[in-house]
């Protein structure tokens, strides 16, 4: 069970990456602002859920320690902040959206 959840939260890290790169590149090379700031706020949601989920994995996978329990802690805070950002701004630039 517990190699279950490892794998499944492996996978949704390793999805998260992709998708914070390729939306990173996407919004790099837009020319329309309106497309580049919405690829910027998907990028920004993607990598919370990174960082949540690289939280995750370092707080309870592993033996716990304060500074790993402090710096998970800091990730998972770091990455809501990301998630609550990039949803405000996706639905800021999807309004602009001719």
């Amino acid at each position: 069970m517990i190699q279950t959840i490892e794998y499944v939260l492996y996978a949704i890290l390793i999805i998260a990456c992709v998708g914070s790169v390729y939306f990173s590149l996407r919004s790099r090379r837009s020319t329309d602002p309106a497309a580049r700031g919405l690829y910027a706020a998907k990028m920004n949601v993607s990598m919370g859920v990174m960082l949540i989920v690289l939280a995750i994995i370092q707080m309870f996978m592993f033996s716990g320690s304060t500074i790993r329990v402090i710096i998970g802690a800091l990730f998972m805070v770091l990455g809501a902040f990301n998630i609550f950002a990039g949803l405000r701004n996706i639905g800021f630039y999807s309004r602009r959206q001719p």
